[in-house]
């Protein structure tokens, strides 16, 4: 197997099967941030609340954190495309329920409802669709899928809350939300087009001894744990994005325009790094990298907090948003690489609810801090709390610092597994 160079930089898209699968990636995730943008922003604009934005992020955690192992267990145990599908058409339907929220006595209300639901459809939807990636492509093109797959995730984060942003001001939420609905079916009509890789699906029946097993995968699986864990609790502290919609209007007076601008600059970061990254060769001291990026990450939080100038703000997201993209690719590549076939819905299950922690339960944890300590100290803080996060990390897990390059990870496992399998086999 020979580890992937810079001579071959678009490896992944030679399948037919990640063409299709990253084309419907692009535009879930453009109507994803578009409805993100439109529904934060018009929370704000009915109640003036920065907790009132922080409910948004508990109403999507509590289902992923609830129902997000069991769904991981049945991503082994049934077929994930299928999977997939059947939770893109609940999206359409909550992408319009949102769209009718207005017209309810009680709007805010209803759209908690219906992003619990969302939240509910994600539990299902993340284990199993992260789960089909690594069958799209041989194992020696894992990180470069994963890399363009980022990529395309990125490029779909920065047009969607530019566009959300701009058409809020245009044509209104309700429109706004149904757009969403229509980027969901051509996200269908992608997942869709995959032809099926035969799978056998041995995953353990649905229950409390199969949702165990990727809990005790990950707990033994000591570079996945250290890197979910830091993620956590970086973007737990340091997440200053849900907030974005108070900064626009109290700190920096960009209006809806500026704040769909200010959600888009981190995902053009991470989209400008994963093209560097893509186009060189692998990183050669991968935990390094990782490591150096997130306190990165807390020292760029730490000034978007403090600055009152739109373009300094926007350019702090941006480098974050860039080296947030570093933690992305090793802890993706690491989760798909050190993962059995027939374990990746519960241990991509298990990463999910560190992930949605991150990111939605972060954006509680930004609302409450916002309401007890003051908008601006609070994100500040945070980004301080995230470097620290670091010297925990390697402190507690010295061998995330020796981490190498992340192909080499595939060299080293290759004969542990086959030794696995012989024991097994006696």
């Amino acid at each position: 197997m020979s580890p992937p160079n810079r001579r071959e930089p678009y490896a992944a898209f030679r399948y037919a099967n990640f063409r299709s699968y990253t084309f419907g990636v692009f535009f879930a995730e453009i109507g994803e941030q578009m409805v993100r943008v439109a529904v934060g922003y018009e929370i704000f604009q009915r109640t003036h609340s920065p907790l009132a934005l922080g409910f948004i992020g508990l109403s999507i955690w509590l289902p992923i954190f609830i129902f997000t192992l069991p769904g991981g267990a049945v991503a082994d145990r049934y077929n994930r495309k299928a999977i997939v599908l059947a939770c893109s058409l609940l999206f359409v339907l909550c992408a319009v329920g949102l769209a009718l929220a207005p017209r309810a006595s009680n709007p805010v209300a209803v759209m908690y409802g219906l992003l619990f639901m969302t939240g509910l459809t994600r539990a299902f939807n993340d284990p199993a669709r992260r789960s089909l990636l690594p069958q799209l492509v041989p194992r020696q093109q894992f990180t470069n899928a994963i890399t363009w797959s980022s990529n395309v995730f990125q490029v779909g984060s920065v047009a969607g809350p530019a566009l959300g942003g701009m058409l809020y001001s245009v044509i209104g939420y309700s429109n706004n939300c149904l757009l969403v609905a229509a980027a969901e079916l051509v996200f269908f009509g992608g997942i869709l087009a995959i032809r099926q890789v035969p799978v056998d699906y041995k995953g353990d029946p649905v229950g409390l001894k199969s949702l165990q097993t990727g809990l005790k995968f990950v707990w033994k699986t000591k570079l996945i744990l250290a890197t979910i864990t830091m993620d956590l609790f970086v973007v737990l502290l340091g997440g200053a994005t849900a907030m974005l919609p108070a900064y626009a209007d109290d700190v920096l007076h960009c209006g809806a325009a500026g704040y769909g601008w200010l959600q888009a600059a981190q995902s053009l970061g991470a989209f400008v790094a994963s093209m560097l990254i893509a186009h060189r060769a692998p990183m050669k001291k991968a935990g390094s990298a990782l490591l150096w990026a997130v306190a990165g990450f807390g020292a760029a939080t730490v000034i978007f907090g403090v600055s009152r100038w739109f373009w300094l703000s926007f350019a702090m997201l941006v480098v974050a948003g860039a080296l947030d993209l570093i933690s992305v690719i090793v802890r993706s590549t690491l989760v798909q690489v050190l993962t059995p076939d027939s374990m990746r819905g519960r241990v991509n299950a298990v990463s999910a609810i560190f992930i949605s922690s991150s990111n939605e339960l972060g954006g509680f944890e930004s609302g409450v801090a916002a309401h007890f300590l003051g908008l601006v100290p609070s994100v500040a803080l945070g980004g301080v709390g995230s470097i620290i996060v670091v010297l925990a990390v390697i402190r507690i897990w010295p061998e995330v610092a020796r981490l190498g390059p992340l192909h080499q990870v595939q060299k080293r496992l290759a004969p542990r597994r086959r030794d696995l399998k012989s024991r097994r086999g006696h």
